[in-house]
């Protein structure tokens, strides 16, 4: 019997065929993979050909992958690890973000935007790609070199600081004016906080000691715990992608959260595809004429600007030159927390459309352009010379 076509599973069925097409383009062309899915939104999306003429559904999807990725983010620092984090790249990460700032802010005060949008362009603008910078690390590097070392450390204190501008989000663009907004923050996160701590470890670590043989009860009691705590964020009036991070935090000392990290990827990278394609579908082609000439001196400005200051941080810190070359190389595009950042702040009226779309467009530019120098320049798993690809 003939049944209706189910839109979303039609809609499934294009997003993710398509992607496998756009990411195999990619590979070829020797691009990060997340370029693939924003390009592949953009041309099915309702600014393209149409094809998914409504992306509301799939944008609501997308914000698991969100949750997910903030929740890996929060069981990857340990106290311990956090520390010793903290010791070796704070001064770097702090410097180096605040001149990008001044950059980022000042460009969009040139191309007068408001100082509110000119500051928060700025602060998107401070971050660089985990993404990008750890898929096209090689694995030998990442894990056994000490460039690998110092790139995980920058990048993690980076994230950090994005968690940090996401809460600030969060208060501002709260019920109520600002300051009602910040205030409940300032009285909820803490409240969450205690509340993961206790649960975690007077009960899911407890439980999770007591079945740790049974793979599918810890792949379940993950995602509920992470999905639990997101729900109890959302109703403490933060979000639930806050929430996410601060269950991933209370995991972190468990000594089964490698395992819990591992087994969530798979579910993380479906839900970030969507969040990708979503991004992609949102964007709207005919805003590139009002901000083709900003997004264009930002991001050659921040290509150019990005890799020799980290080499003159990093120097300083006493690195030899060609590793913090390298450094400042990979870490020289614009983060997909500036995405996240714009959108948000977009949804909460704290931006205008256009400087979201300044956000948005350097970061998709310095995506491309920054992927291609580097796989032409430096080691990578996708190099286009035999001689520059390793695993």
């Amino acid at each position: 019997m003939h049944e209706a076509q189910n839109p979303i599973i039609f809609s499934l069925f294009l997003i993710f065929t398509g992607a496998a097409l756009f990411a195999t383009l990619a590979l070829y062309a020797r691009q990060a993979l997340p370029i693939a899915y924003i390009v592949l939104g953009i041309f099915i999306g309702p600014y393209g050909f149409g094809l998914i003429a409504n992306a509301s559904v799939i944008e609501e999807m997308a914000q698991i992958g969100i949750m997910f990725l903030l929740f890996l983010l929060g069981l990857d620092l340990s106290p311990q690890r956090l520390v010793q984090m903290l010791r070796k790249a704070t001064m770097i990460t702090l410097g180096t973000s605040l001149v990008f700032a001044v950059m980022g802010g000042g460009v969009a005060w040139l191309f007068g935007y408001t100082p509110g949008e000119s500051l928060l362009v700025g602060a998107a603008m401070t971050f660089s790609s985990t993404i990008i910078g750890l898929k096209l690390l090689p694995t030998r590097t990442l894990h056994h070199q000490h460039t690998g070392e110092i790139i995980i450390s920058i990048l993690l204190l980076q994230d950090l600081l994005a968690i940090a501008v996401l809460l600030l989000l969060e208060g501002l663009g709260g019920r109520g004016s600002s300051l009602q907004g910040l205030g409940l923050l300032i009285v909820t996160l803490p409240l969450l906080l205690g509340l993961a701590w206790l649960a975690s470890r007077y009960v899911l670590i407890p439980l999770i000691h007591r079945f740790d043989k049974i793979r599918e009860y810890i792949f379940l009691i993950a995602i509920g715990w992470c999905l639990c705590i997101s729900q109890v964020a959302a109703l403490l009036g933060l979000s639930y992608a806050i929430g996410a991070f601060i269950g991933g935090v209370a995991l972190a000392t468990s000594p089964i959260a490698l395992y819990i990290a591992e087994s969530l990827r798979p579910l993380r990278d479906f839900f970030l595809v969507l969040f990708f394609f979503s991004l992609g579908a949102g964007f709207d082609l005919g805003m590139l004429d009002a901000v083709f000439v900003p997004t264009l001196l930002l991001g050659t400005l921040l290509m150019v600007a990005k890799p020799w200051l980290f080499r003159a941080f990093l120097q300083w810190a006493g690195e030899r030159p060609r590793i913090a070359m390298e450094v400042g190389v990979r870490l020289g595009q614009v983060s997909e927390f500036a995405l996240l950042i714009a959108v948000l702040a977009e949804q909460s009226q704290l931006i205008g459309r256009e400087a979201s779309y300044l956000v948005q467009a350097t970061t998709l530019l310095t995506f491309i352009a920054s992927t291609y120098y580097l796989v032409l320049t430096y080691p990578t798993p996708v190099a286009i010379s035999d001689r520059l690809r390793r695993d």
